[in-house]
């Protein structure tokens, strides 16, 4: 097998183990073995037309041609000419797939089902799409080190979504493959470098093989992964390691910093509570007087982006031992400081700690971080509430009405982020909510009234089997109807308030539970809930509720302000301390039917998206994705440009000086006339081309390490002048770079080299001139300071050749236009004028 056909191979196998990293994702795991298959038929494609050879681009094109032939075969053939050729209709099949998919995505728990061909498109497409990448870079642009990154997006995406603790694993298999890639690729490379890099023959007899270094790249690689690894954990300045499971969507670190991302908590909390089964989720005991304001809040929702609400990313930090007080609370406001233990089931596995609000203390042990705008507990490094029992000490705030009716405006900075409402949310929302508290004097006196408008006046019902819309029309479709269960009430509430101007967002958590017989109260599945809150100054965040029969409604909202004329009436909400039965209270718990449809509990997973919307679009994320890449990848182009332009001139050389001839399509003069490499053009005189190699490919190898050796120099520092000759040029060079004899002397035998090349009858390649400036690299590096090593491979100065080269080609491909069109237009020579 050759060497190319033998890194294709590793190719393969480095995408197949990296794709393992989705196996947690879906199930069952049998894709797997169609993707083997598909990127097996994939690489096949590349070998043989890199073997008729064709160019680069008609490789890659054929691969990508064939792929999406064999996607169309799987997916769209009913939709393809032939079932195979892919036409209009065939793109539109996999554009309303991928919309599926992204759909399903958002509506599936980890493991989707592989039946949807969303999602096994996106699988399938996805690995193919990156296993071409890796295939491009390393076989046939022969650069394995960058195919890493199309490696390191597969398994971060696949890092990203999964849930799992097995993380490390997958990266442990996707850095195998890679490691085995480039140890591949290391492998040819050497082979091609001489006897001097080969070790003895295992056998008596036998071919020497590059064995030594083979195993230095494998210790080296070894030691790099293990430090890649290791050291990131080891270094408290750095926020974790490879293998710092962080949790999902929770920052990592230890304790001094981070980030809370903007993950939905509502989707982990639907899988743990979509179950057929109502089940005990906590056990509290209180000693508090009244029972019926008992929320356990686990989140709040403050990002409102016209369709769903979801929280923002914050910074966490480590848990205070007295936590702040709430902002906005003034020491006007009466309140009672109640503690309160809480034991969560053992299959209760969540990222936040339900506590009730607002804490003011909290004693846990474990991993958990505290987000002090939402004042709530995240989980760190894998940390959940399975089995947990904590002590919160919380605040029960008892504003009075007055105080509300009279809270001055907020702060602008608070006002203007928790009032906003996209462009997106139709108007009758904004209209709908000015009707309904017309006549009121103040924001108290408006969130009253839109309270009263969902609980009493609007005509609202709780129900969970209408289809209350998608996307941002969903609100107002909901305002029509008149019907929709807890997330529709609050969202609707908190986003109709926030076109008012009063600061709004939505918590997530438990409603008040059932009492127990022994003093506890146990809270169930049927007792998850949402809420909206409205934040008023000197009060701070403030709890409502919409939602009929469900909860209880705030003594503060049932008290007629001074000077308003809202009726003091009973509310249909209940309290829940009025129970003492052992099973769940129907006025904080939803119905059998309630539990089947997914009603409260399944209600969380946001309705009022569309199914777009519970995430950016595929496209999106893959625009997004590619500029990622390009602002990783485009500071290090000139690096790239270096190192790649510098192995094909040595290597070039190196071919020369072993005799095999000239290359396949690198000749660029007949046998006499010119002889260019890379970029430079000189005159070479006519000679007979003997069978192995000719005059013009020894001119232009010689030329090659020319340019090398000046480029060299110049990233050191010592700029080139092509003004002066050959030997004068590298007299120049060894006494600016004040070399030694021996690198002295290699950079005189190139130029040698060169005036042989470019004067001597018959030029022939001279051996050794890679080695030449091999040496001249080594003794510059060796003399220069950190500063210009550094710049000499981040960002060397003769990659500038790169941006002249391009314009060179501009220029030429001009004027070559120009004169076909100046040949086209010209009138034949026979050709007479007139009749």
């Amino acid at each position: 097998m050759s060497g190319r056909a033998r890194l294709a191979v590793f190719a393969w196998a480095a995408t197949l183990l990296a794709s393992c990293a989705l196996l947690p994702l879906v199930e069952p795991a049998t894709w797997i073995l169609q993707v083997a298959f598909l990127l097996a038929v994939q690489t096949g494609v590349g070998a043989a037309t890199r073997r008729v050879p064709l160019a680069r681009p008609l490789t890659v094109a054929a691969q990508a041609l064939v792929t999406l032939m064999m996607l169309t075969l799987i997916f769209a053939r009913q939709q393809a000419l032939l079932g195979i050729v892919p036409g209009p209709q065939a793109f539109q099949h996999f554009a309303d797939l991928l919309r599926q998919g992204g759909d399903d995505i958002s509506r599936y728990a980890i493991p989707a089902p592989l039946e949807s061909d969303g999602i096994r498109l996106m699988i399938l497409g996805g690995v193919l799409v990156i296993g071409l990448a890796v295939d491009t870079l390393a076989v046939t642009f022969r650069s394995a080190a960058p195919a890493g990154l199309p490696l390191l997006a597969l398994y971060s995406v696949a890092a990203g979504l999964s849930e799992g603790g097995a993380d490390w694993l997958w990266f442990l298999v996707a850095a195998a493959g890679y490691l085995m890639l480039l140890l591949a690729e290391g492998r040819d490379r050497l082979s091609q470098w001489g006897r001097v890099f080969g070790a003895a023959a295992r056998t008596p007899g036998g071919e020497p093989g590059a064995v030594a270094p083979v195993r230095a790249g494998r210790r080296i690689g070894v030691v790099a992964l293990g430090l890649a690894l290791v050291v990131p954990i080891a270094l408290p300045s750095m926020d974790g390691g490879l293998l710092d499971g962080a949790g999902t969507g929770v920052g990592a670190g230890n304790g001094s910093g981070g980030t809370i991302s903007a993950v939905n908590p509502l989707v982990s909390l639907r899988d743990n509570l979509n179950v057929d089964e109502d089940r005990q989720v906590l056990t509290l005991k209180t000693n508090s007087d009244d029972l019926s304001d008992m929320y356990l809040r686990i989140v709040s929702l403050d990002d409102f982006d016209g369709s769903t609400w979801k929280p923002a990313k914050r910074h966490i930090t480590s848990v205070p031992a007295q936590l702040p007080t709430p902002t906005g609370l003034s020491g006007d406001v009466k309140r009672a400081e109640i503690e309160t233990r809480v034991s969560a089931a053992g299959w209760y596995q969540q990222d936040w700690l339900p506590m009730p609000y607002p804490p003011s203390g909290v004693d846990i042990t474990g991993n958990w971080r505290y987000e002090p705008v939402g004042m709530t507990l995240v989980g760190d490094h894998g940390q959940t509430t399975g089995g947990e029992t904590y002590t919160v000490k919380s605040l029960d705030v008892q504003p009075t009405a007055e105080q509300l009716a009279d809270a001055p405006e907020p702060p602008a900075a608070l006002k203007r982020q928790y009032t906003q409402v996209p462009d997106s949310v139709p108007g009758v929302v904004a209209r709908t909510a000015r009707q309904v508290t017309e006549g009121a004097t103040n924001h108290y006196e408006q969130a009253v009234k839109l309270q009263d408008y969902f609980t009493l006046d609007g005509g609202f019902e709780y129900d969970t089997q209408v289809d209350v819309g998608t996307g941002p029309n969903a609100i107002a479709k909901f305002l029509k109807d008149k019907q929709g269960f807890c997330v529709h009430f609050s969202f609707a509430m908190a986003a109709m308030a926030r076109s008012l101007g009063i600061p709004a967002r939505v918590a997530v958590g438990f409603a008040p539970g059932t009492p127990q017989a022994d003093g506890s109260v146990t809270v169930g599945l049927k007792d998850a809930h949402a809420w909206p809150e409205l934040y008023f100054e000197g009060v701070g965040w403030t709890r409502f509720e919409p939602t009929p029969n469900r909860g209880t409604t705030p003594s503060y909202t049932q008290t007629e302000a001074p000077g308003s004329s809202l009726p003091d009436v009973a509310r249909p909400s209940t309290s829940a301390g009025a129970s003492t039965s052992a099973a769940p209270s129907a006025s904080t718990s939803c119905d059998a039917q309630d539990k089947k449809l997914e009603a409260c509990a399944g209600a969380l997973p946001l309705d009022t998206s569309t199914p777009g919307d519970a995430g950016p679009p595929w496209y999106e994320i893959v625009s997004w994705t590619l500029l990622g890449l390009l602002a990783v990848v485009a500071p290090l182009l000139p690096m790239l440009w270096r190192l790649r332009r510098r192995q094909v001139r040595l290597a070039s050389a190196q071919h020369a000086s072993s005799g095999p001839g000239l290359p396949r399509g690198r000749r660029k003069a007949g046998a006499g006339g010119t002889a260019t490499a890379d970029g430079v053009t000189v005159a070479v005189l006519p000679d007979e081309i003997v069978p192995e190699y000719s005059a013009e490919a020894a001119a232009g190898h010689v030329l090659a390490v020319w340019r090398e050796l000046t480029d060299t120099a110049w990233d050191y520092g010592i700029e080139p002048d092509d003004a002066l000759t050959p030997r004068k040029a590298a007299a120049r060079i060894v006494r600016l770079g004040q070399l030694e004899p021996e690198p002295a002397e290699s950079v005189h035998r190139v130029a040698h080299a060169v005036e042989q090349v470019l004067f001597a009858p018959q030029p022939r390649a001279v051996p050794g001139l890679a080695d030449d400036v091999r040496k001249l690299r080594v003794a510059l590096r060796s003399r220069a300071s950190r500063r210009t090593r550094l710049r000499a491979v981040v960002a060397p100065r003769s990659a500038v050749r790169a941006l002249w080269d391009a314009s060179d080609r501009w220029t030429a491909l001009k004027a070559r236009w120009a004169e076909r069109w100046a040949t086209a237009l010209r009138r034949p020579s026979g050709q007479q004028q007139g009749g």
